[in-house]
């Protein structure tokens, strides 16, 4: 039997009287590195927002309630029995027009722009070959004249080449025109045509949101959460009423909800101040 020398005596540790004193007991089925690695995660400070659990799927908004849809959609006809477009026109082709010059430009002032406008260029045909210089000067006041000019000539430049001159009445054929979207398709189609579709602006976008109809903030996303919930022949009407609403009452900053009359009906979604 060999004997341990006088150093290793020294160096020794003591033995434990409880075995696996020292050790991270293992619960049944689970490793000690697994163990180990519960623990250091829970002592590490968490930073930002937990993390969703992998494959699991977003949260989403519950579908507003019908009764209170109905509610909010009789308060809006009451308010606005005579919604409709404020952009003058006398067809399908004007209100296009009159629609791309309205972008970040007031409806009151394309309406003082396009009588001298459409009576120099009447159709289609004459748009899309008009002098870009005179095109640009009878618009200037309406803002991104140049841009406008151009958007408009090539749309109209489409439009004699793909559908003789005549507006589509699809989406899809309004959207493929150059400079067209589907805000712009929808109010052609719903206010020229009578073919119902939601335009989604600004306003559109805030009240759609502060009344707890939709999460989303991707106007192309807002139109398609806000159909299955408005019904389908008010969805032309339904935007007039939000646009008029959201100019009125429901401003952007302060809205002024002690004198609304849909705040029954309002969860009032990210209003942090209000009049």
């Amino acid at each position: 039997m060999s004997r341990k020398s006088p150093r290793s005596r020294r160096n020794a540790k003591p033995a434990s009287r409880m075995p696996g004193k020292n050790r991270t007991r293992t619960a049944p089925g689970r490793g000690r590195q697994s163990v180990r690695a519960a623990a250091s995660a829970a002592r590490k400070p968490a930073r930002g927002k937990p993390h969703a659990p992998k494959g699991a799927r977003p949260r989403r908004l519950a579908a507003p309630d019908a009764v209170r849809v109905a509610a909010l959609l009789g308060i809006l006809e009451r308010l606005h029995p005579e919604a409709a477009t404020a952009l003058r026109h006398a067809n399908a082709l004007q209100l296009l027009v009159a629609t791309i010059l309205s972008a970040q430009c007031t409806d009151e002032r394309v309406n003082m722009v396009t009588p001298a406008l459409f009576e120099r260029f009447p159709d289609a045909a004459a748009l899309a070959a008009a002098g870009r210089a005179e095109l640009e000067d009878l618009i200037r006041s309406t803002g991104f004249f140049r841009n406008k000019a151009k958007a408009i000539q090539a749309c109209c430049a489409d439009i004699v080449a793909k559908h003789g001159g005549a507006v589509p009445r699809t989406l899809e054929e309004l959207t493929a025109l150059h400079g067209v979207g589907r805000k712009t398709a929808n109010v052609v189609l719903g206010n020229a045509y009578g073919i119902p579709g939601i335009v989604v602006d600004t306003h559109v976008q805030r009240l759609s949101q502060r009344l707890g109809l939709t999460r989303e903030k991707d106007p192309v996303k807002i139109e398609f959460a806000l159909m299955p919930v408005i019904p389908r022949e008010r969805w032309t009407l339904f935007s007039h009423w939000l646009i008029l609403h959201g100019r009125q009452v429901c401003v952007a900053r302060k809205p002024r909800c002690s004198i609304c009359p849909l705040a029954p009906h309002c969860p009032r979604t990210g209003v942090t101040s209000s009049q």
